[in-house]
C-alpha cells in the first residue's frame, strides 16, 4: 500500500562539493500544475520507520501518519517528527484498510475480523464498532460519506454493505451474542482430527474492551454479490452524475476484474443503485486512484488501465510491472504506483518487512515553483549534506574533507542571508567559519549582539567492524531519529541555530546582530582557535551574550540548561632508560631501574585508595557547597527519581552528580611501553596518558605546576637512573555561569514555552502493574551503590527504537493537563576549551543549551539525534535570538 503526503517543501540535493543548490521544490497540492520535466532518478529515502509486524494499510492526514498492521494494531506517528504517538490493538485480524472522514475527525479501520471500527482522531478512542449480521469474511475496503454520514464497506463475501451513523441512536441495539467475536470461524474454529478446535487467542470480552457503541448493519443495507469476487477497493467521487454534479458516486473494484459505479440514495441511508460497469478483463482490480474524471486501475500482473469516466471509455493500458499493482496514488501531476515486487515510486510506502518508508520525490519532479529554503525538511536535508563530509579533525587524511565541510557550511550561511568569512588557523589547522546575520535597526532601537559558538568537526567513525546500523557519514532517519556521525555533536545543533537566525532574518524581524563562530578543531583541543579569534577580533566586533549547544540532557525526557563545565589538563608522563629493551631472563635484577616499574610507582602516588588526588595543594580554594546550589542538586534527583525510581536513592544519586560535576578528579587513560608484546621484555620506555578534571577556582597554570612538582618529588624518591618527562598535551579552563543571569532566564522561558510539559514522564509500553521493581540488597541500602552514569540515566540507549515505546493514551492525556516544568539546571563533568576563553576575550557571559538526549551516543557508535529535539531546538534558538538582545 502507499499514500501521498500532504504538501511538504523538500529540497533537491546535488553531489557537488560546493553544493549551493539546496533549492526547494514546491509541492503545492496533489492535483497542482504538472511538472515541467521528470528526472531519470529514483526517489531518495527521506525517513524510515521500523515496526515489528507487516504494514498492510497506510493513511496520511495533515499532521499524522496512520498504519494498520498484520497483528491488528493501529499505529499513529507524528508526520513532523516521525515519533510514535499511539498504539492500539484495534482488531483481532489484520488491518486491511484505513479511511478518514472529510473533516478529519473520524478514522475508520477495517480488518480480517469482519469489523469496521470508528475512532476519534483526537483521542483515538473507539466510538463505534460496525459489523454485519452475516459472516462477511475479511473487510478489504471502507469509505465514508460525510454528507450521508454513511459507512460503506467492501467484503470478502463479494457484498457491499453500509451503515448510516445518523441512525445509530434510533435503531435498537444489537444482540451482544451475535457479535462477530462470538461467532465460529469456518476454518480456524473447525475441529481437527482429535475433535478439538484451535484455542482462540483472545476472548470476546478482551476484543470488545476498547469501548464504543456496537452497531449492526441492517439486513436491508446489504448488496449481495456486488462483484463476482472480493471487493478489494472503493472510492467516493463527485461530479460523475450528469443530473446532479454535487451527488456522490461510489466506485468499487473487485476480484472479477470489473469496476462498478453506484449512485447513492440520500433518502434511503445511501442505498446503492448500479449505474455502470467498466470491464477490465479477467485480472482482479486491486487498487484505484482518481484524478478528476480519469480513473486509474491497478490490476494483477502489472497492468494499469486508464478510464475516462465522462465517456466511460478505456483510454489506454500501461504495463507498469511484471507483478501485481497493489497501490496507486495521484499527485504532483503524476501517477505513482506500488507493486508486489516491492518497487514503488511513491511518497509513503509500507510492506511486509515491517517498515514504513517516507520518500523524497523532489529529485524526480522538476516543478516551476520554488518553495521555502528554511523549512524543517530543508534543515534535515542540509544536515544530511553536512554529515556526509568526514570532518574528522584528529586524522590528517581527512583534512580535505574538513575544508570541504567548512566551505559547504559557509555557503549555507551565505545562501540563508548571512555575511561570511573563513578565519584561517595557524599550522594549517581547520578554518573557523564566521558568519553574521546583521540586524536591521540602528541607534537606540538596536539590540545587543549574540554570539553562537559551535563546531563542525567530529570524532572518527571508521565502522570497520560494522557496529553502526548505517554508514556513519550517510545520515539516515529511522523511527523519528537521525543517525550519523555529528548529528548530535555538533552539526545538528549548529544548523538548528543557523536556521533559527535565518527564520528571523527572512521575517525581517532581526533587530540585532547574531554572529556565528563555528570551529573545526574542537574535538582535537581547539587547536589554533584562540589565535584565529584574537587575530580577527575586530571583524567579530563587540559581543554581549555567548550561546552554545554542545551537550545533552541527563536522561531522554527532561530538558536541561548547563551552567557549569569542568576544565581539563591532559598530560603524558614518560619514564625512559638510556639502555635498550632488555630480556628479563638475561638482565633482570634489582639493580636495574625498570622504566615501567618507575611509572607504576609514580601513578600509584597520584591518588589514594578512595580515589582522591594526592597532589599537594590540589583541593585548595575549591568553593564550598552553598544551600542554593545544594537545592539545585536535590531538585535534579527528585525529578529524575519520579520518572525512573530504579536509579536508586536520592542521597546516592545527588552524591554522584556532585562528584561528577563540582569535584575535581584524576583519570589514567592508558599505559604503553616500548618493545614487543611478550612477557620477557624489560621495556626501555614506559608512558602513561592521564587527565585532571578541574573545577572553578582551580586554574590550569597552577594545577600544571602542582602536577609537575608532585611527580618530580616522587620520582626523586625512587633514586632511579631513568629520566622523567612530563608533557602537557591539552588544557582548558573550567567554566561556571550564573543561572540568575538574563541569558539563562531567557533560555528557561523559551524552553518552557517550546517543550511545555512534553517529555517529563518516562515512556513505556509496559503497564505499571507489570513492571518489575528491583530488590536491592533485600531492601537494605547498599554501603556503596554504583554511581549513576549517562547510560543508566538514559531511558533507552542508542539502539533502534521500535513502535512499542509510544506513550499510552492515559499518559498522553495526563501530560496535557500538567503545567510546564522548568528545565533542570545542571553542571557537567566534560570540558569545552572555547567557552571560558570566549567569555574572557569578549567580556560577555555564556550559557549552554543541551539539545540532545542522554542516549544520543555522541562519540560512540550509532550517534543519533531525535527529530523532535532538532526542531524544538530551532524554535528555542529563535525565541532567544528575538528576546535576549533587549533584556
Amino acid at each position: 500500500m502507499a499514500h501521498l503526503l500532504p504538501p511538504l517543501t523538500l529540497g533537491g540535493k546535488s553531489g557537488s562539493d560546493n553544493d549551493e543548490s539546496d533549492a526547494a521544490t514546491d509541492a503545492e497540492s496533489h492535483g497542482g500544475a504538472p511538472p515541467t520535466s521528470l528526472n531519470a532518478t529514483s526517489p531518495t529515502l527521506f525517513h524510515k520507520i521500523q515496526n515489528q509486524a507487516s504494514i498492510l494499510a497506510l493513511l496520511v492526514s495533515d499532521s499524522k501518519l496512520y498504519a494498520g498492521t498484520q497483528d491488528g494494531d493501529l499505529l499513529v506517528w507524528s508526520l513532523e517528527t516521525y515519533e510514535l504517538l499511539s498504539t492500539v490493538n484495534a482488531h483481532r485480524g489484520s488491518v486491511l484498510c484505513l479511511c478518514l472522514s472529510t473533516d478529519k475527525s473520524l478514522l475508520f479501520s477495517s480488518a480480517g475480523d469482519a469489523i469496521v471500527n470508528v475512532w476519534c482522531t483526537k483521542t483515538l478512542d473507539r466510538l463505534y464498532s460496525v459489523y454485519s449480521a452475516y459472516d462477511v469474511g475479511d473487510v478489504f475496503s471502507v469509505v465514508y460519506s460525510q454528507d450521508l454520514q454513511t459507512i460503506f464497506l467492501g467484503a470478502q463475501n463479494t457484498s457491499i454493505q453500509w451503515y448510516d451513523l445518523s441512525q445509530r441512536d434510533i435503531i435498537p441495539p444489537p444482540d451482544p451474542k451475535l457479535h462477530p467475536s462470538y461467532r465460529n470461524h469456518r476454518f480456524f474454529d473447525s475441529k481437527g482430527p482429535t475433535g478439538v478446535s484451535t484455542p482462540r487467542p483472545l476472548s470476546a470480552s478482551q476484543t470488545r474492551s476498547l469501548g464504543g457503541q456496537d452497531l449492526e448493519i441492517d439486513r436491508e443495507h446489504i448488496f449481495q454479490y456486488a462483484h463476482y469476487g472480493y471487493v478489494y477497493c472503493m472510492l467516493l467521487s463527485r461530479g460523475l452524475n450528469a443530473d446532479d454534479a454535487d451527488a456522490e458516486t461510489l466506485i468499487s473494484g473487485g476480484g472479477d476484474g470489473i469496476v462498478k459505479l453506484w449512485s447513492l440514495d440520500s433518502d434511503e441511508s445511501g442505498a446503492l443503485s448500479e449505474e455502470s460497469l467498466l470491464e477490465n478483463g479477467d485480472g482482479s482490480v486491486l487498487s484505484m486512484a482518481l484524478d478528476g474524471t480519469v480513473l486509474y486501475i491497478g490490476r494483477l500482473e502489472g497492468d494499469v488501465n486508464v478510464w475516462d469516466l465522462d465517456t466511460r471509455q478505456l483510454i489506454r493500458t500501461v504495463k507498469a510491472y511484471n507483478a501485481d499493482v497493489l497501490a496507486l496514488a495521484i499527485g504532483y501531476g503524476l501517477l505513482f504506483s506500488g507493486g508486489s515486487n516491492g518497487i514503488a515510486k511513491i511518497y509513503v510506502t509500507g510492506g511486509n518487512d515491517g517498515c514504513i518508508a517516507i520518500w523524497d520525490i523532489s529529485e524526480c519532479v522538476n516543478r516551476p515553483g520554488r518553495g521555502s529554503r528554511i523549512s524543517d525538511e530543508q534543515l534535515v536535508l542540509s544536515l544530511e549534506k553536512l554529515v556526509s563530509y568526514r570532518t574528522v579533525s584528529s586524522k590528517p587524511e581527512y583534512a580535505q574533507d574538513c575544508r570541504r565541510g567548512a566551505s559547504y557550511l559557509r555557503n549555507l550561511f551565505k545562501r540563508l542571508g548571512a555575511q561570511t568569512e573563513l578565519f584561517n588557523a595557524k599550522d594549517s589547522r581547520n578554518p573557523v567559519v564566521f558568519a553574521r546575520f546583521r540586524g536591521k535597526n540602528k541607534g537606540p532601537a538596536r539590540g545587543k549582539t549574540i554570539m553562537f559558538y559551535g563546531h563542525y568537526d567530529v570524532v572518527a567513525a571508521e565502522n570497520r567492524e560494522q557496529t553502526w546500523y548505517t554508514n556513519p557519514f550517510e545520515m539516515q532517519g529511522v523511527n523519528g531519529y537521525l543517525y550519523g556521525r555529528g548529528v548530535s555533536d555538533n552539526k545538528g545543533p549548529v544548523l538548528a541555530a543557523l536556521y533559527a537566525a535565518a527564520d528571523i532574518a527572512a521575517e525581517q524581524q532581526l533587530n540585532s546582530d547574531i554572529v556565528f563562530v563555528v570551529e573545526g578543531e574542537e574535538e582535537s583541543g581547539s587547536r589554533g582557535f584562540q589565535e584565529a579569534i584574537k587575530k580577527n577580533k575586530e571583524i567579530i566586533g563587540d559581543v554581549d551574550w555567548i550561546l552554545l549547544a554542545n551537550s545533552y540532557w541527563l536522561n531522554d525526557d527532561i530538558p536541561c540548561l548547563t551552567y557549569g563545565l569542568r576544565g581539563v589538563i591532559r598530560a603524558t608522563i614518560e619514564v625512559a632508560s638510556e639502555r635498550p629493551d632488555l630480556h628479563s631472563g638475561v638482565d633482570g635484577s634489582q639493580l636495574i631501574s625498570e622504566a615501567l616499574k618507575d611509572l607504576i610507582a609514580l601513578l600509584a602516588k597520584l591518588t589514594d585508595s578512595n580515589g582522591e588526588v594526592n597532589i599537594p595543594g590540589f583541593y585548595e580554594n575549591i568553593p564550598a557547597m552553598t544551600r542554593e546550589e545544594d537545592a539545585l542538586y536535590e531538585a535534579i534527583s527528585r525529578t529524575l527519581l519520579r520518572s525512573n525510581p530504579n536509579l536508586g536513592d536520592a542521597e546516592s544519586l545527588t552524591a554522584s552528580f556532585k562528584a561528577r560535576w563540582r569535584e575535581p578528579s584524576l583519570t589514567i587513560h592508558r599505559v604503553d611501553n616500548s618493545g614487543s608484546a611478550n612477557s620477557t621484555i624489560i621495556p626501555r620506555v614506559a608512558k602513561a596518558d592521564l587527565s585532571l578534571r578541574l573545577v572553578p577556582n582551580q586554574t590550569t597554570a597552577k594545577v600544571k605546576n602542582e602536577l609537575r612538582e608532585a611527580l618530580e618529588v616522587a620520582f626523586d624518591q625512587l633514586n632511579s637512573s631513568n629520566k622523567l618527562t612530563i608533557k602537557i598535551e591539552h588544557q582548558a579552563e573550567p567554566w561556571l555561569g550564573d543561572p540568575k543571569d538574563e541569558i539563562f532566564q531567557t533560555l528557561e522561558k523559551a524552553v518552557m514555552e517550546v517543550w511545555g510539559s512534553k517529555g517529563h514522564e518516562r515512556r513505556t509500553s509496559i503497564p505499571a502493574t507489570k513492571r518489575a521493581s528491583k530488590d536491592l540488597s533485600n531492601g537494605l541500602r547498599s554501603p556503596k551503590l554504583p554511581p549513576a552514569t549517562s547510560s543508566t540515566l538514559s531511558s533507552g540507549g542508542g539502539g533502534l527504537s521500535h513502535a512499542n515505546i509510544a506513550r499510552s493514551k492515559d499518559n498522553t492525556e495526563s501530560q496535557k493537563q500538567r503545567p510546564s516544568q522548568k528545565p533542570l539546571y545542571i553542571r557537567e563533568g566534560g570540558s569545552i576549551p572555547a567557552i571560558r576563553f570566549l567569555e574572557q576575550e569578549f567580556n560577555a557571559p555564556a550559557a549552554h543549551l543541551p539539545c540532545g538526549q542522554a542516549s544520543d551516543s555522541a562519540h560512540l557508535d550509532n550517534e543519533r539525534l531525535r527529530l523532535l529535539n532538532l526542531y524544538n531546538s530551532r524554535k528555542i534558538f529563535k525565541k532567544v535570538f528575538q528576546e535576549l538582545p533587549f533584556r
